[in-house]
Formats: structure tokens, sequence, C-alpha cells
């Protein structure tokens, strides 16, 4: 039986390969084969998992109530120190210093990236901003984000922090950031289906192993991460309550 992996569509294009090798050297820790299948956007993805296509997922904390309470997954691992922060940037060139200097009419660029958007609008509430009174640029991506305010397409932008510090050094230099969150509980989770639920133990402990040596490290070092750590359903079920609260 082939299993399908997959990863919450907000990751940075350049970890493209780093998921495909992660997913090569989980087949072999498992023995197992396991498809990789990567989304373009959020709708697609949460489609297939409603349609139990999905065994496992490195997801995003805005899916865990879904995957959680409605789908029968299994909170895996955490990675280690790596919190969903959110971050509001302007062009440098603007004269927004502070969110407050934002006004009714704003246009703000974002992706389809469900926890970086709601931290993102609670952020611009000191300003008396809010989904009514802003316009949304609908962005494929972060770097796309990033060409709508250069462009002059939009007056700010939302950005998951990993995703704006992974821009290229030009492309940072001509933006400037007014503002992050600072949640620190809310996370990306890898999560197994109930075909693979049974594995969770298995599947923990070679996720807990990868930097122990230097292959291991090397692959964790091409998704951006540090390392593992796992993840019990108690902290699963503080996060869900989290994003209900903040959403």
């Amino acid at each position: 039986m082939t299993h399908t992996f997959t990863v919450s569509p907000d990751f940075p294009p350049a970890r493209i390969s780093g998921w495909f090798i992660f997913n090569t050297w989980l087949q072999r820790r498992l023995e197992a084969a396991i498809h990789l299948e990567l989304y373009d956007d959020f709708v697609r993805q949460r489609a297939d998992i409603a349609a139990g296509k999905i065994d496992l997922i490195y997801a995003n904390p805005y899916d865990a109530a879904l995957l959680v309470r409605e789908k029968g997954f299994v909170p895996v691992a955490r990675p280690r120190d790596k919190a969903d922060e959110a971050i509001i940037a302007v062009p440098a060139a603007s004269a927004v210093q502070h969110v407050e200097d934002l006004r009714p009419g704003a246009r703000i660029a974002s992706t389809d990236d469900p926890d970086v958007r709601t931290m993102g609008m609670i952020m611009i509430e000191p300003a008396d901003l809010s989904a009514a009174n802003t316009a949304a640029v609908a962005c494929g991506n972060y770097v796309l984000v990033a060409k709508a305010l250069l462009s002059g397409t939009a007056d700010a932008g939302f950005f998951l922090k990993q995703s704006f510090e992974e821009l290229s050094e030009v492309t940072r230099r001509q933006l400037r950031q007014i503002v992050e969150s600072h949640i620190y509980v809310v996370h990306h989770a890898l999560m197994a289906g109930p075909r693979l639920a049974p594995r969770r133990d298995e599947i923990r402990d070679a996720l807990l192993g990868m930097d122990q040596d230097a292959k291991g490290r090397d692959i964790l070092a091409n998704l951006g991460l540090a390392g593992w750590d796992e993840l019990d359903e108690e902290a699963t079920e503080f996060m869900i309550d989290l994003m209900d609260t903040l959403t």
C-alpha cells in the first residue's frame, strides 16, 4: 500500500527539493511506500484531506482542528524552536512607520496562508482596520507578496516570519518590517492519519533521532529545521483552542 504525504503549501519554494529528500529518507526508515504530494494552495490540499487521501502531513496550525477533530489524525512531532510568527512589512521608502499609520483603504498583500492572515488581521486592529475597510491583494506565495509591495500594487504585506527571512537579501533591503507577532505557541506539526496512526511511535522515534547523524542533520538543514520535538495530544488541543480563539 502506498501512503500519501503532503506539506502545508506555505513553505518557501526553495525547500521543495528538501521535502522530496526527506520523503525518501522517511520511506527507507519506515520501509514503506510513501508518495509526496505537494499543493499550490490550501483549497486543493483541504479537498484531498476531506476526501481521505492524505496519510501524513506537515500541517499548518490553522488546519489542526480539522485534522484532529474531524479526520482522526494524531500529532507526532513539531519543528524544534520554530514557532509560527507573522510579520507586516511595507516598502522601505513608505511613509508608514507603524501599523497605526495605515489608513482605511490600505491595500494589503497576503497569501492564502490562514494562520498568517489571521495574525496579520489581528495586528492591524490598532489602526481600526479590518477586512471591511482594507483591500485584499491575493498572492500565490510570499515572493509575490514582496513583489506586490515593490511594484506599488500593495501598501503593506503579511508574511510568515521564516518566509520573510528567506527572501533574497536584495529584496529584503527594499522592504521594512513594521510589526511582528509574538504568540510563541503556534507552530506547524507533523501528523499521521488513521492509516498511519498505528505507526505513530515509530515515525516519532525516527524524527526525533534525525539530528543524531550527519545525513539526518543535512536533511534537516535543507528544510530549515534544527530538529524535531515530540508533540502530544494535550499540546495540540491547546494550540487548536488558541487558534479558535484567534479566529
